[in-house]
């Protein structure tokens, strides 16, 4: 065997993975994750919007 500590690391992970697929793995509940870039995106799409409408400014709707 070339790489002893690979092979090792491998069949972990594979044991891991297959483990993981039965009924009875135990369950990990998922971290509830803030958003990281919320007030970016949106000044950005503000900006964007605010530029589109510079350029190309949208139509005045008509009345009946």
């Amino acid at each position: 065997m070339e790489f002893p500590t690979g092979y090792v690391t491998a069949l972990d992970a594979m044991h891991r993975h297959v483990t993981s697929a039965r009924p009875d793995a135990p369950v990990q509940t998922e971290r509830a994750r803030r958003p990281l870039f919320a007030p970016t995106r949106q000044v950005t799409a503000v900006a964007l919007r605010r530029l589109a409408d510079r350029i190309q400014p949208r139509p005045v709707p008509r009345c009946s």
